[in-house]
């Protein structure tokens, strides 16, 4: 096993997603990771933070999309201008790994990089720093590694990843190969892969050598792997534009999950528990995040007088407003100026549902 040289370590953040799930607070013009959601910081910003013990910000890439570029720049100037990789349109994560890796297979030959989404919530900083360099040295024996998160209760909104046996070698935290990459389940599957005790969740980070992503990228989505090889070919030229535009809308909208792991040839996975990681990908996660009160009430941002309330959130654009809950149970309240919304806890996931009625019914204004 090599020792991983860090200079040739980077992250790539993949910072494009609209985030309908946080509707009505998040929103095309800002979308959750640029709002403070559970702090003071932005979702992009802890994001950041959370590595800048592992990589100094030149060597951490972002791949979004103009508009939110713009406002990522505000929020953490000290990230180079020429590490924003600019998505024209959105074609999944498959094509976002592939253009940084391509890209910076250009910039480094030698280059491994820790794919991470920019909104994660990660407790343990410590623990997360820890796993990140071990997964460096995995991939250098050319794996394609992936964290998985240690299951706390049977999920049915998280993919899950079946361990198999334990790699050989001396590394420094357990790892096993990926036996294989499993679709949301539904409850009674969820609650038979918690008790076989060989899955963890799909955490959606991943860690490799770009010239490993690479090679399997060619070998499983030839058409991506020629279309980022043209661009990294023209990046940084007077022709990058140009030949981004004549070959990026061309590209077929997909995961890299579906699109490259599931057949990849060398796989491993770190199960991680006690990181307190969260997706904070609804209204309901924000509970398992935000610290309740002794009637199991959140309040974010909210100036919030509960009568006879339990297990409620409330989250409001402005503390200027005052909410009144009487009565209520297990509900979610988010006031966003122009929107209130209201529903039950196990309902919120239903936010995504609204957003495609408010599109189809061209009520733009609301998106």
């Amino acid at each position: 096993m090599q020792n991983t040289n860090a200079v040739h370590t980077y992250a790539v953040i993949m910072a494009g997603g609209g985030g309908t799930r946080l509707w009505p607070i998040s929103r095309k013009e800002t979308p959750k990771q640029l709002l403070p959601l559970l702090g003071k910081d932005t979702l992009f910003q802890s994001t950041v933070a959370r590595l800048e013990k592992l990589f100094p910000p030149e060597r951490i890439l972002v791949v979004t999309v103009a508009e939110q570029a713009r406002e990522m720049q505000k929020q953490v100037p000290a990230i180079p201008l020429e590490n924003y990789l600019i998505e024209p349109a959105p074609r999944g994560t498959a094509s976002v790994v592939a253009l940084a890796a391509a890209v910076l297979q250009k910039r480094d030959p030698q280059a491994a990089m820790a794919i991470q989404t920019s909104d994660h919530y990660i407790r343990n900083r410590d623990l997360f720093h820890y796993l990140i360099r071990a997964a460096f040295d995995v991939a250098q024996e050319k794996y394609l590694v992936t964290l998985g998160i240690t299951p706390t209760y049977p999920s049915t909104g998280y993919g899950y990843i079946q361990q198999g046996a334990a790699l050989n070698g001396n590394y420094r935290y357990p790892v096993y190969v990926v036996e294989r990459f499993k679709e949301k389940p539904d409850e009674e599957t969820a609650q038979k892969l918690l008790r076989s005790g060989d899955h963890s969740w799909n955490s959606g980070m991943f860690v490799w050598r770009a010239d490993t992503i690479l090679g399997e990228i060619e070998r499983q989505m030839p058409e991506l792997f020629k279309v980022v090889n043209k661009i990294a070919g023209a990046w940084g030229t007077s022709e990058q534009d140009k030949v981004v535009q004549e070959n990026w809308f061309d590209l077929k909208s997909q995961t890299v999950d579906y699109g490259v792991m599931e057949r990849a040839e060398r796989v491993a996975v770190l199960p991680a528990g006690g990181l307190g990681w969260n997706d904070v990908g609804s209204w309901d996660s924000l509970f398992e995040v935000l610290l309740p009160d002794m009637n199991g009430n959140v309040a974010n941002n909210a100036q919030h007088l509960a009568l006879d309330t339990h297990n409620t959130l409330v989250y409001s654009k402005t503390d200027e407003r005052l909410v009144v809950t009487i009565g209520l149970d297990d509900i979610v309240v988010v006031d966003a100026g122009d929107v209130l919304m209201v529903c039950k806890v196990d309902q919120s996931q239903k936010v995504k549902d609204v957003v495609e009625h408010l599109k189809k019914h061209h009520q733009e204004k609301y998106l």
